[in-house]
């Protein structure tokens, strides 16, 4: 009989170190291949020198991009192309987006330790978990509701216990919470939401793809100076799934 115990406890702790061992093969798999993620956006900032006006991400948004785990941001089918440099579908017409994207508008925002931030289009979560780890507050809105309860659900699971969600429209920002030292659209649109530009503090900074559903828009950065007054220059074309909403 206690064989048969000690049997069964050893054969429970050969599967545990066995588990164990594989989670951690895992883990360094999908480390490699987010470095060589990493390395990819570095290569294409240096490409793209000439459109976006500089040649590299800053340090700050790098280790970001190095630290999120995006295969947990992508559903499980998708895991093996987690961190190829392209958009990937989500679920529900949704996509999450390319890690130079992500990078990209990143770094425009030009994100600091005390900002406040607030990201229409929360998707899976990964824009929002990579915000989280360069500002101190994270708001993100979400329309469909399916989305916005597993980007949440898995936001928490993950400790970004500085970012907020909640399922709403987007066009009207989160008025409760502002003004935002920046703000980020992750959906196309035809055009600037005015309540987003009310919303954001004087001096902030708004990167959101301005242009027609399905065709290629312009990734706009906008600026309100200390002023209140609004420019706007567009940085490169991309192709976004449209904004939706009442507006």
């Amino acid at each position: 009989m206690r064989t048969k115990k000690c049997s069964q406890v050893l054969l429970l702790l050969f599967s545990l170190l066995a588990f164990c061992a594989q989670n951690t093969l895992a883990s360094e798999h999908y480390a490699a291949q987010r470095q060589q993620m990493v390395e990819e956006i570095s290569a294409d900032a240096r490409r793209l020198v000439r459109s976006v006006g500089k040649d590299a991400f800053s340090d700050s948004v790098i280790r970001a991009m190095s630290a999120v785990p995006r295969h947990l941001f992508v559903p499980p089918t998708r895991r093996h192309s987690a961190y190829e440099n392209r958009p990937l579908p989500i679920g529900y017409g949704q996509t999450i987006s390319q890690p130079y994207i992500v990078a990209l508008m990143t770094d425009l925002l030009q994100p600091g330790a005390d900002h406040k931030v607030l990201e229409i289009g929360t998707g899976s979560g990964y824009q929002a978990a990579v915000l989280s780890e360069l500002v101190k507050e994270v708001y993100s809105i979400e329309i469909i509701d399916a989305l916005g309860q597993s980007s949440k659900r898995l936001l928490q699971d993950l400790a970004y216990d500085n970012v907020t969600t909640r399922v709403a429209d987007g066009y009207d920002g989160w008025p409760e919470q502002a003004p935002f030292d920046s703000i980020i659209v992750t959906a196309g649109i035809s055009h600037i939401p005015p309540p987003l530009i009310r919303q954001l503090k004087k001096g902030g900074t708004m990167v959101i793809p301005v242009g027609s559903s399905f065709q290629t828009q312009q990734l706009t950065l906008v600026k309100k100076d200390r002023n209140g007054a609004i420019t706007t220059r567009q940085i490169i074309p991309v192709i976004f799934v449209p904004f939706t909403g009442g507006h």
